[in-house]
């Protein structure tokens, strides 16, 4: 759940039956979070999904600039074992703006301390609790540890420029495939193609087509890809 100020707030990674690893949505100071955010003086927020996809778009519209940050996680890739990823790609649209960025990982809906390592030109969060997760963070962007388990970054993009954030599962004895240096505009590419080949199956064509088709896109987020089943309560109870 990405709200509209640009911050994961609730994710259970890598399958929809883990641990949460972002849950700030349920307890703001020890939930875990991803944020990206632009540093832009009051504005608009806005948030819209990339017509027949899933992925999100987050606009932040300001006097003083115009932000994108793109949220999707890469489907229709070559290989069916490939490991779960979370691509955040950040772009200025008009004029200079920084971005201030929080990667604060807390594993087993916050209950597990965590590890920070360098490995092979990223940084690896490893859980120290009983589900043994392990996740890959990978930037062109430099990143700061602050000895707390978060790490931290601050940049600045001109008009047209562009950063990525790549958090990768990491599978004991299998490559990085983020590691290329094409991965993100490959995996953009592949999603994009993935989604509008599937809903361009559809053939409602009523006065609600716009509102049904979106509605199947969500559910087919919610379907498991090992099993083909739909996932009952990814909100595992939460209020509306």
């Amino acid at each position: 759940m990405v709200s509209k100020d640009g911050s994961i707030d609730l994710l259970s990674f890598p399958r929809f039956d883990s641990p949460t690893i972002f849950a700030r949505l349920l307890d703001h100071d020890r939930g875990g979070h991803f944020s990206i955010r632009p540093c832009l003086e009051g504005g608009a927020r806005k948030q819209l999904y990339l017509p027949d996809t899933n992925v999100l778009l987050s606009r932040f519209l300001s006097a003083d600039g115009v932000a994108e940050v793109s949220d999707f996680m890469p489907v229709g890739l070559s290989s069916e074992d490939h490991p779960r990823v979370l691509v955040r790609r950040v772009k200025t649209v008009r004029g200079t703006v920084s971005f201030d960025v929080e990667f604060a990982p807390r594993f087993d809906y916050g209950r597990a301390e965590h590890t920070v390592e360098h490995h092979d030109g990223a940084l690896v969060f490893a859980s120290k609790g009983a589900d043994g997760t392990a996740v890959r963070l990978r930037s062109e962007v430099p990143l700061t540890e602050g000895g707390d388990g978060t790490v931290r970054a601050t940049f600045t993009l001109s008009a047209g420029a562009t950063a990525s954030f790549v958090m990768e599962e990491v599978l004991t004895g299998s490559a990085s495939p983020s590691a290329a240096p094409d991965f993100v505009a490959h995996a953009f590419k592949d999603t994009v193609n993935f989604w509008h080949g599937w809903i361009g199956r559809a053939k409602y064509g009523g006065r609600w087509r716009e509102v049904v088709l979106r509605s199947a896109l969500a559910l087919k987020l919610l379907v498991s890809q090992t099993h083909g089943s739909l996932v009952a309560a990814p909100t595992f109870g939460l209020p509306e």
